[in-house]
């Protein structure tokens, strides 16, 4: 990818978050919460179904701003949805409440491995992350699909946070 590809990439993804509020100390106090709150009883179940509809609505929604060249290759990375991290994700380190992973090879380095690249989103932990609510939730997918998608595009987590996607 070139560097004038990765200016365009990075100039969309400041256009697309720029409305949206930054959500570190909502983050933190968010979490604190959902720590606060883990044994309790009155979180309410997702209806799954619902929920990958919403999600994949929102990728969709987002893939539709990216410039073309970019889109273009965004479309061919498969994006999954999971509820959480499986218990052999986690022995490779991978944190219970991660909300999303990028795996395989950057755009640059297609080809450089067997496994193909995709991401992963856990919806179930990005429905947490959003207390349960909808407009949250597909805001969540939305910062979190970009932050993945930086990875494919090869920028790492410094390149992200500076952009508003940590």
């Amino acid at each position: 990818m070139s560097q004038a590809e990765v200016e365009i990439f990075l100039v969309a993804v400041i256009d697309l978050i720029s409305d949206k509020a930054k959500l570190v100390a909502f983050k933190c106090e968010r979490k604190f919460a959902m720590r606060a709150c883990a044994g309790q009883n009155y979180c309410v179940k997702p209806d799954w179904n619902k929920l990958q509809v919403l999600a994949l609505e929102e990728i969709e929604a987002t893939l539709a701003e990216l410039p073309l060249p970019l889109r273009e290759q965004a479309q061919k990375l498969p994006v999954t949805f999971e509820r959480a991290p499986n218990a052999g994700l986690k022995s490779d380190g991978i944190a219970s409440d991660t909300l999303g992973i990028f795996t395989g090879a950057e755009f640059a380095d297609e080809g450089a491995t067997v496994l193909p690249s995709q991401i992963i989103l856990f919806i179930g932990n990005l429905w947490d992350f959003a207390e349960n609510d909808e407009k949250i939730f597909c805001e969540e997918i939305r910062k979190t699909f970009l932050h993945e998608l930086g990875h494919f595009f090869g920028l790492d987590e410094n390149d992200l946070t500076e952009r508003g996607l940590e």
